[in-house]
This record gives structure tokens, C-alpha cells and sequence, in this order.
């Protein structure tokens, strides 16, 4: 019953505040009403589903520039868990155009001026690579889910290198963000909303310039291992097999 009631309460409140952001966004040029009322809803999410916040690494950021996240995605809660993790920051997030379908949520996506990718059309594609540029050039960071998909069992799966040929290109610093447990409070292909406490590990911002095209795979292996080594958790053996499967078969053609 109480999987129920958090479900019910999560749409009560998903419905009307992202009507608000589709309201908002045409008041700023930057979309920072809309980033505000992105923030409440974060909060309240989370507030909802009791999960409890751990982050660590947030002063190694400096407030007011922009950056490159590269996030390892475990469940649909890390968006909301990196908007609150990161509140210096106006975030907008590269994710699959599906996503823009969802009644609401969807419009709320595209009113905020997120960039929404269609990975079964490459030169569709390319046009979200350039928006994501534009808005870095507005001060605007990114944030990307490289592994395509969100993982089983808390393992990292294989990053693309999209986001890394985007930060190479714009001379963007990376910042590689690890959402740790998020898979246990709310798993893949399950809709029960569990409490529970999440932790998100910011690492050290990773200069660019040294990295030229033909340096991008040591770049993305860097980058993985650096995610790699804070998560953890029970379950992941299971899916260690799986997740490489699904990598595969997952096609984020998007940026690569």
C-alpha cells in the first residue's frame, strides 16, 4: 500500500510542477525560472520516497563556471538526485527523445531546453550535438549519462564517447559524478519506491586540452575507472554478464 501511496503523491506532484517549468521557461533566455522550479521538484521526489542524500565532493567545484557531467546511471531517481546534488549549477541533460513523450514530464523536458537525442537517426542526432554546444557556450553545463541506459545491480557498464568528443570540442572541463545505490531504492523495471540513502561522489575536474582526438579512449577509460572505483554495493555480481549484454545491445548512437 504505501508503494502505492508514493507513487500517487510522486505524479500529484510531478503534474503541476512541471506545468510550472513549461510556464516559466519563456521568461528566461537561460531557463533559470524553470531550473528553480526543477530544484523544488527534486526535493520533493526524494522528500516523497524518503531517500536520504550523501554527497561528497562538492568543493571541489567552483561555483558559476560550467562543466561536463559524466554520470553512471542506475535508476529514473538520478536525475532528480543530481539536480539536488549539484544546486550551483544550471544543468540541462542529454537523454534519449522518447523521454520528450511522456505526458508532462516530457514537455517539461523540451520547454526547459534539455537536448533530447534520437538514437535511431544519426544526422538528428548531430543536431542535438550542436544545441548541447550551443548551451555550454552559454554557460550552461551538461549533463550526461554515458553508459546509454540505466545499469542492473549497481555495476558500470561501457561508457560512449559522445560526451567526451563534446567536452574535447568545446574545451569543457569533465566532471565525473558516481550515484551509488540509487539502482537499490528504486531498481530497474520495478516501480516500488523504497527509503533508503543514496550517495553521490563528485571527483576532481578533469582539464581537457591535453586531450586531442586520438587521446579521447584514454580519456573515457580514465573517466570509467574513476566511477568504477566508488561504487559498490551487494547485487552487482549478478549482473555483471548482463550489463555488458545490454550495453551492446543498446544502440546510443546519439554522439558517437
Amino acid at each position: 500500500m504505501i508503494y502505492f501511496l508514493k507513487l500517487f503523491l510522486v505524479g500529484l506532484f510531478t503534474l503541476p510542477l512541471s506545468f510550472l517549468i513549461v510556464l516559466a521557461s519563456p521568461f528566461s533566455r537561460i531557463g533559470k525560472p524553470a531550473d528553480a522550479v526543477a530544484r523544488l521538484w527534486a526535493w520533493t521526489i526524494l522528500g516523497i520516497g524518503g531517500i536520504r542524500l550523501k554527497v561528497r565532493g562538492l568543493d571541489r567545484l567552483e561555483p558559476g563556471r560550467h562543466y561536463i557531467f559524466i554520470a553512471n546511471h542506475q535508476s529514473y531517481l538520478d536525475i532528480p538526485v543530481l539536480v539536488k546534488s549539484l544546486p550551483w549549477f544550471q544543468l540541462r541533460w542529454i537523454a534519449k527523445k522518447e523521454l520528450g513523450y511522456i505526458p508532462f514530464f516530457g514537455w517539461a523536458l523540451w520547454a526547459g531546453g534539455h537536448i533530447l537525442v534520437d538514437r535511431s537517426d544519426r544526422a538528428s542526432a548531430m543536431a542535438s550535438f550542436r544545441k548541447a554546444k550551443e548551451r555550454i557556450a552559454k554557460g550552461v553545463s551538461v549533463v550526461i549519462f554515458p553508459e546509454g541506459t540505466r545499469s542492473s545491480g549497481g555495476h558500470t557498464m561501457p561508457f560512449k564517447r559522445g560526451g567526451f568528443l563534446l567536452a574535447a570540442q568545446t574545451k569543457t572541463p569533465i566532471v565525473p559524478v558516481t550515484i551509488n545505490g540509487s539502482w537499490a531504492v528504486l531498481p530497474r523495471e520495478d516501480w516500488r519506491l523504497k527509503s533508503g540513502e543514496i550517495e553521490v561522489v563528485v571527483d576532481e575536474p578533469i582539464p581537457i586540452e591535453k586531450y586531442d582526438g586520438k587521446e579521447i579512449n584514454v580519456l573515457v577509460k580514465r573517466v570509467h575507472d574513476m566511477i568504477e572505483s566508488h561504487c559498490g554495493g551487494p547485487a552487482r555480481s549478478h549482473a555483471k554478464n548482463t550489463a555488458r549484454a545490454e550495453a551492446q545491445a543498446a544502440d546510443f548512437r546519439g554522439l558517437d
